[in-house]
């Protein structure tokens, strides 16, 4: 049963192997190796998304030669040591009917720090400098050339012994196969640059490497930036020239398009879109290709339900979607789609924080909605509880909903409390922030959850002692959220204070100039400064940090603050609120101390954080009832946290 999906179950044929259905996950970073090599966890990560139904996991860039070690870990597939821990992958996913690719690069200019904390050096086709990571490369020789040629042609060979099915050579997102497509920064006069043939024979040679060291039987694709949609880079006019010279190549079998760059703030938010871009942004370029060549054409951006995939694939805008970030939030989500079990997909809503948000603080990565993603090893197979307890959670916000869940998934008989008339604590507020509406879908996924693992909700019922003693539970857990910190503001009584939540809720009139005291330094400051810019207000943002966002996933930061730049809010960073009157807010330089003072203000909103909610905690304690506390009632932090306690403890119960 396919649910009018038909198009994205038909199996595609590749080099005389073929791809199950148009699903892949696409080559990303999961921060799981052990010393430069494929781990356990790993190969059980990407095995979750093979059972789950996927027809192709891309394994992470890998890189090519020593002179292409970065700071971030990354497989050193030019060492055969590397081999054991590809086979364990493959054996992992191919049982499942899940072909598995390795990724070949080389960052070439993109380079951050060595292992050891010191600067490498950094080669490019040119000295042409890089703007995102500060780096003046060296012109790469042509002796060094041939020894990055080799490497190709002897890590494909180390991957072919390993057993998986394909290669994928990594000339996107401004790394050095892409590096010397760019005649920005390719300013060479050789047999490597100079005319648009020129620029492309190194990918070229690349191509004949690998096919070289992989046989004839593997599947050799490339992966391309249709637009690197940044400063000096490629556009997509001369990625469809490449594209049309490339496409008679017979060594190459597949196109996969994305879109982005490494190279600057603009073009590295596309790496990892955040929800700020459409749904399947990326198809008009993949078409646009796709209309220009013969070999099939992989494309992925924000592709994030399959309804979005079988119309990329029907339409004929592209032959394979990568899925990727919505695998890694529901790795089920193909056999899911197979059966038609729509409504049980737990869609990805883009947040990137505990995606590509752990990656980039060199985290292995998770799903805030699936915190079991990425620790398959522990969370994978939940066994049922051996005694069926009775289980009381009070709050439906995040954390309440997951631990109920999983509680009552593993026999237990569980009964949800929420005082308020809807289940979703704060990110019923959340969603609210502009371009935010897609976070609400957590709250809809957990809802699912909780109603097809048979837990009991009872909305608008605050929690007493005597409550919980009448029901006689034998465990309670705590999920009671918090609410805004307001500390003593001096000077407030006479002027116009509001809180985040009042803004959002509609319960506030703010003014025609409005200040933003920021301490959190996450979505909150940043969104309400948007909501208020377009309703007409003046806004300075007023950051008790070193940028607005400083706290949550860059590529979401770096988009906003763009936004916002455009809509003329003014940030001002480093300072700490003081205090009001009716005039003017005051704050403080957190660097000297000085005096900062904002005048004509009709209205402070003050985004201060959250204070624990602990008054049933207070109230249980010396009851001999047992019960955990979880979420933010035992610490305001994010939903990943909320809801990854809520997984730990009802797993142990």
């Amino acid at each position: 049963m396919h649910n009018g999906l038909d198009h994205l179950f038909q199996p595609l044929s590749l080099r005389g192997k073929t791809l199950k259905n148009r699903i892949f996950s696409t080559g990303h970073m999961a921060v799981m190796l052990d010393d430069g090599k494929p781990s356990k966890r790993m190969a059980a990560y990407h095995g979750a998304k093979a059972q789950g139904g996927a027809a192709l996991t891309i394994i992470e860039a890998a890189r090519v030669h020593p002179s292409g070690d970065s700071g971030r870990p990354a497989i050193r597939a030019y060492d055969k040591a590397c081999i054991p821990g590809y086979a364990h992958l493959a054996e992992a996913c191919q049982p499942h009917g899940c072909l598995v690719f390795a990724q070949l690069t080389h960052p070439g200019r993109e380079m951050t720090l060595a292992a050891d904390g010191t600067h490498p050096v950094a080669y490019a086709p040119s000295a042409i400098p890089n703007e995102r990571f500060h780096v003046m490369p060296r012109q790469i020789s042509l002796r060094l050339i041939d020894d990055i040629i080799e490497g190709f042609a002897i890590s494909s060979a180390h991957i072919r012994e390993a057993g998986l099915d394909g290669i994928e050579l990594v000339a996107s997102h401004g790394y050095l196969l892409g590096q010397f497509l760019n005649p920005n920064v390719n300013q060479r006069n050789d047999a490597y640059g100079g005319n648009k043939e020129k620029r492309l024979q190194f990918l070229l040679d690349a191509i004949a490497a690998t096919r070289h060291g992989a046989g004839e039987n593997m599947i050799i694709g490339v992966r391309l930036s249709g637009e690197e949609k940044d400063h000096d880079g490629l556009a997509l006019d001369e990625m469809l020239e490449i594209c049309t010279v490339l496409d008679g190549n017979s060594n190459l079998d597949y196109f996969n398009v994305t879109v982005g760059t490494s190279a600057g703030l603009a073009g590295s938010t596309h790496i990892v879109p955040p929800m700020a871009y459409e749904a399947a942004y990326t198809l008009p370029i993949a078409a646009a290709i796709k209309s220009r060549v013969s070999k099939p054409i992989f494309v992925a951006g924000r592709i994030n339900q399959p309804q979005l995939a079988e119309q990329a694939i029907k339409s004929g805008q592209a032959d394979m979607c990568g899925m990727t970030r919505a695998l890694i939030s529901d790795p089920q989500m193909p056999a899911k789609a197979q059966r038609g079990d729509l409504d049980d997909i737990r869609a990805c809503v883009a947040c990137n924080q505990a995606c590509i948000g752990h990656m980039l603080n060199a985290y292995a990565i998770s799903c805030i909605q699936h915190p079991e993603t990425g620790r398959e090893l522990e969370f994978g197979q939940l066994t049922s509880a051996t005694t069926r307890k009775r289980v009381l959670v009070v709050g439906g916000g995040p954390a309440g909903m997951k631990a109920s869940s999983i509680a009552a998934m593993r026999g237990h008989q569980v009964v949800l409390y929420d005082a308020n008339p809807v289940l979703g604590g704060q990110v019923n507020l959340a969603q609210l922030l502009p371009g935010r509406a897609e976070f609400g879908g957590v709250i809809t996924n957990l809802k699912r959850e909780c109603e097809q693992s048979g837990v009991t909700i009872h909305l608008n019922t605050r929690v007493t002692t005597t409550l919980i003693e009448e029901g006689n539970p034998d465990i309670v857990i705590i999920a009671t959220g918090a609410t805004p910190y307001q500390p003593s503001i001096t000077g407030a009584e006479e002027a116009h204070v509001v809180s985040a939540w009042e803004v959002l809720q509609g319960k506030a009139n703010v003014g025609r100039r409005a200040v933003v005291a920021d301490w959190r330094c996450d979505w909150v400051g940043l969104g309400l400064a948007e909501r208020m810019a377009l309703d007409g207000c003046h806004v300075r943002l007023a950051v008790n940090g070193m940028v607005a966002g400083q706290t949550i996933p860059q590529y979401a930061r770096d988009a906003w603050l763009g936004k916002l730049h455009k809509l003329g809010v003014e940030i001002i960073p480093h300072v700490r609120l003081f205090g009001i009157d009716a005039e003017d807010a005051y704050f403080q330089h957190t660097l000297n101390g000085e005096p900062v003072i904002l005048n004509e203000v009709d209205t402070l909103v003050t985004a201060l954080g959250h204070a624990p909610d602990t008054a049933l905690e207070n109230a249980l304690e010396g009851l001999g009832i047992p019960y955990h506390v979880i979420g933010d009632c035992l610490s305001p932090r994010t939903v990943e946290e909320a809801i990854y306690e809520g997984l730990k403890i009802a797993a142990t119960l």
